[in-house]
């Protein structure tokens, strides 16, 4: 089995957890960069990208969630640590978001197969963004948004524009593809849903 590198960002105002966690990526992960808050890591994902953000919250400057959130929006798969008796309500803001939500402290080896667990994720998101489509496949996908695009149109009493900024930020938002969520508008209008 080949062998994949994953550039990590590890956002933590407590150096003993930066330094625990930081031990335990062996050379698979590479590079790795620590910082202290929020405000340091979006200069961070701004200015390189990164496969893997862990985040230790909360942070010097901000909590972190809503960071975390962003930073999944552009494929970034996140670890986002949080104190057990919080894990319950994070959790419930952040799985929506494909977010791997642990309590802390936990130990080396939940760290360790939830790092796993999101390089899978992250590999299965490469694999579907590299299949490519066939003409007629895609000629299929662009009928289909198109008619997704005219039912929102004519349903939501919207432009041509938001509705394929809809179906770009829902596909974004539930890691699916544009033809997926076509479908799912045409569907629920077939089924004469009026939302």
């Amino acid at each position: 089995m080949k062998e994949n590198v994953y550039s990590v960002l590890l956002v933590s105002s407590s150096k003993s957890f930066s330094s625990s966690v930081f031990h335990l990526l062996d050379e698979k992960y590479d590079p790795i960069k620590t910082v202290t808050s929020v405000s340091e890591a979006s200069r961070e994902l701004i200015e390189r990208d990164y496969n893997i953000l862990i985040v230790s919250a909360p942070l010097i400057d901000d909590f972190g969630i809503e960071f975390a959130i962003d930073a999944s929006y552009k494929g970034v798969g996140v670890l986002f640590f949080v104190k057990q008796e919080l894990y319950n309500e994070v959790y419930d803001k952040t799985y929506d978001y494909g977010i791997f939500t642990l309590p802390k402290p936990t130990s080396s080896g939940i760290i360790i197969q939830s790092l796993k667990l999101l390089e899978a994720s992250i590999e299965r998101g490469r694999i579907l963004k590299e299949k490519p489509l066939t003409m007629k496949e895609k000629l299929e996908e662009i009928k289909l948004v198109n008619n997704a695009k005219l039912l929102l149109i004519n349903n939501k009493h919207i432009s041509e524009n938001e509705a394929h900024k809809y179906i770009e930020q829902r596909a974004m938002f539930i890691r699916k593809t544009k033809r997926y969520v076509a479908e799912e508008i045409i569907n629920k209008y077939k089924k004469g849903d009026k939302k």
